[in-house]
């Protein structure tokens, strides 16, 4: 597979793992029925203010592996945008970036190699959030849609690619260009598109009169051509069909040939015969007669059968609950120009957001009724507005995360929430709660960060050494019933993790507090700031020993 070098790269494939993990400070909640409130709402929707680098290595935690669905909108690197490139890449020649506004083309020769190095780390951070059937959309344009996808390969791998969405974006395009440009892209790829499911949607612009929304499907599987050779297939006894009684008749001048008379009794054959065409779905077929003709399932899991008509036709016969038609040309959801003037109705002024229509779309090609779904370049909210939005339609409990760096994230995205769940001007309101971050101290301290932070809290601190050793989240590790003592982490795999810490006093792992600890494993990880237990007794209880990384010297 084709890989994508640039300037830096050899330092940011990995850079993800030198960020700091930094925890997250609540400021405030937000509900309906009360306002703001100093009290977080527990609602799983959230609102974070920080660098999304920095923000995304904080989600970890507690949302690595948990999130469906993604949606972002990073800079487009038009020249236009005034990005700062900020990253803490000890690279001599990523240093002299720092701070600078990255160029337009001819200006800045390394505006592309900026643009990457600061995509790349978010995007590793990014791939590990998303959820085994987790999707990502990644709204881009001409500028950087060659270097995105390579990346994208890269990092999610080729074969996870979904498709290439592109946006007729229906704006404003009077200008004197030689050719008026009116679309986007939006790049999708899965964690494993083998998990990706059928969408349980339609295509907004076509009609409601459309066969896609009935729920039986008949379609002829007599297909002949190069990718369809002739072949027989023997139609047994009992084989279903649309007469109640009748003949078709021995035929080689309609397809399918029949080889001799096929007679119908009570809708179904009464003699075996064989018919020979080509085929479109001859393996489904032929599943079906070996099933003693029961529904057996296509590749879109929908229930298939197969009938006879009455002109002689082979026919499947498709049901289904829900329908399901996604094409990859997106048209007729909106344009930048068109939510401006929205945003205007809650009093907000915001450069070319997000269409509402276009997010709720995409956002609704995800099954499922209760799922995280993260915007890392939030802007003005269009993606937390639009999973209100479809909540409120569809009676679903999806949640949102939107991370913003800008002051805006309060100012701007906070307050639309604010308007969208109580209402504004004439459109009612949304309903909903959410709570608003920002980034917190550090987790480790000390100039090689070598240190716990004990600021931050034990609660924080405990959450971090559990995600450490088991990369999961702390609130999801498996209930065990015991009356153990407070170090006491939780049990993972016939593991059990104990972490002995005081904040004022030094912990010691002795046979006295070994006796302490009543739960039985296979295995014990054990954290304290010192040890008397002798190693050999350590390597035949099977107890791992970890020193807490703290400075002691001060006791």
């Amino acid at each position: 597979m084709p890989t994508l070098n640039w300037i830096g790269k050899e330092k940011v494939i990995n850079h993800h793992r030198d960020v700091p993990f930094r925890v997250l400070e609540h400021q405030y909640g937000f509900t309906e029925e009360n306002g703001k409130t100093q009290a977080e709402t527990g609602s799983g929707n959230m609102i974070i203010h920080g660098d999304n680098l920095e923000a995304l290595k904080a989600l970890l935690p507690k949302y690595e592996g948990k999130i469906k669905c993604i949606y972002i909108d990073p800079p487009y690197n038009t020249g236009n945008e005034n990005w700062v490139y900020n990253d803490n890449v000890n690279h001599p020649k990523i240093k002299k970036w720092l701070g600078e506004i990255v160029g337009k083309e001819g200006d800045d020769l390394s505006r592309h190699d900026k643009w990457l190095c600061m995509m790349y780390p978010r995007l590793q951070l990014l791939h590990k959030l998303l959820s085994r059937d987790g999707i990502i959309f990644i709204s881009i344009d001409d500028n950087e849609y060659q270097n995105l996808k390579y990346t994208c390969d890269e990092i999610f791998g080729r074969g996870n690619f979904i498709t290439n969405f592109t946006w007729r974006t229906d704006g404003n395009f009077d200008n004197q260009a030689k050719i008026k440009i009116n679309h986007e892209y939006i790049l999708c790829y899965a964690k494993n598109s083998d998990l990706f499911e059928h969408p349980k949607v339609v295509d907004p612009n076509i009609p409601e009169g459309s066969k896609l929304f009935k729920t039986e499907i008949r379609n002829t599987i007599v297909k002949n051509g190069p990718k369809n050779p002739i072949s027989k297939v023997t139609l047994p006894i009992g084989f279903p069909c649309d007469l109640e009684s009748g003949t078709i008749s021995a035929r080689s001048d309609a397809w399918p040939h029949y080889e001799s008379d096929a007679i119908i009794k009570d809708f179904k054959l009464s003699k075996e015969v064989i018919v020979e065409s080509g085929w479109s779905s001859k393996g489904i077929l032929e599943d079906f007669i070996k099933a003693k003709f029961k529904p057996v399932k296509d590749s879109k899991a929908q229930d298939t059968t197969f009938v006879i008509s009455k002109t002689g036709a082979i026919e499947n016969v498709k049901s289904r609950s829900e329908a399901s038609h996604v094409v990859s040309s997106l048209f007729n959801m909106g344009s930048t120009q068109n939510m401006s003037s929205e945003l205007k109705k809650i009093g907000v002024d915001f450069d070319y957001p997000k269409s509402l229509s276009l997010i709720e779309y995409l956002i609704s090609i995800m099954n499922g009724d209760n799922f995280y779904v993260l915007d890392s370049f939030a802007g003005s909210g269009t993606t937390a507005h639009a999973v209100l939005n479809l909540n409120k339609k569809d009676k679903r409990n999806r949640k949102f995360i939107m991370i913003e760096m800008m002051d805006y994230a309060e100012t701007i995205a906070a307050e639309r929430i604010k308007h969208v769940i109580e209402g504004y001007s004439d459109i009612a309101a949304t309903g909903g709660s959410f709570d608003f971050y920002s980034l917190g101290q550090p987790l480790f301290i000390g100039d090689n960060a070598e240190y716990l932070n004990e600021e931050v809290g034990i609660v924080k601190i405990r959450e971090y050494i559990w995600y450490s050793e088991t990369r999961t989240p702390f609130s999801d590790k498996p209930k065990t019933k015991t009356k153990d003592t407070p170090y006491f982490l939780g049990k993972k795999e016939d593991a059990a993790y104990y972490f002995i810490y005081e904040k004022d006093s030094l912990t010691t792992l002795d046979f006295d507090m070994l006796a302490t600890l009543k739960t039985k494993a296979g295995q014990y990880v054990i954290y304290a700031d010192n040890c008397l237990l002798p190693k050999e007794f350590l390597l035949q209880k099977n107890i791992i020993f970890k020193k807490i990384p703290r400075d002691i010297t001060r006791f």
